[in-house]
């Protein structure tokens, strides 16, 4: 796997589009093969919502994006939950056909955005590992969609002006630069896989991995807090 190190530098606006394909045609078909039971269980990252509210949310969501709907306190607590009241007369067919549908139709809304909602399809993929955490699946915040993830990532923090960092990833051959690129406070160190460099940005659980943080606290790096 190959990450640019100067991704940040100029926006791909079809990146988050990538992204959200190829999550797509991985998660899809896995979560069609599960069990009705398996939709039920909880998701330790999204505290009091099972694996369907997730999944309703991740539809809503990205349904609100195709369909540029976008109410005052929208992706709020109180509007997620909405979102997922709403769909609680429909069958888990019917939820996995909304997400499939926005995550189709979802990139090039996106893409035109200038890159507003680019973190809207980043927080897509990494709610994909949430899912597949809960289900005990592998490969949670990794496979096929991880070199994209990390590029959006990068480009995600750059725009924000986020805590800057230089991350040596033992899955890329180019080290990975994020966050402000402008010089005024010195660039952070990470030394380790991409999965963990996700998991840290976004606040999951780093459980017992392997790897090496200096100049910044993990959890200044969350940027879905």
């Amino acid at each position: 796997m190959t990450t640019p190190a100067d991704v940040y530098e100029v926006r791909d606006p079809e990146l988050p589009g990538r992204l959200l394909s190829v999550e797509r045609d991985a998660l899809l078909p896995l979560l069609r093969a599960r069990d009705d039971g398996d939709f039920a269980l909880p998701v330790t990252a999204c505290p009091g919502w099972t694996v369907r509210d997730l999944l309703a949310h991740c539809a809503a969501a990205l349904s609100r994006v195709v369909e540029s709907r976008y109410e005052k306190d929208v992706f709020s607590p109180e509007s997620n939950q909405r979102d997922i009241d709403e769909r609680s007369g429909r069958n888990h067919a019917e939820i996995l056909d909304e997400l499939d549908r926005g995550m189709t139709g979802a990139g090039p809304v996106i893409a035109k955005s200038s890159g507003r909602l680019d973190a809207v399809a980043l927080g897509e993929w990494v709610h994909a590992g949430d899912v597949r955490v809960a289900l005990g699946e592998p490969g949670a915040y990794a496979g096929s969609g991880l070199p994209f993830a990390l590029a959006l990532l990068a480009q995600v923090t750059g725009a924000r002006g986020h805590v800057p960092l230089h991350a040596d990833l033992d899955d890329a051959d180019e080290p990975l630069r994020l966050g402000d690129a402008s010089g005024a406070r010195p660039p952070a160190r990470f030394i380790g896989d991409g999965p963990t460099l996700v998991r840290l940005y976004a606040g999951r659980p780093v459980d017992e991995a392997s790897y090496e943080l200096a100049g910044v606290d993990a959890a200044e790096l969350n940027i879905f807090g």
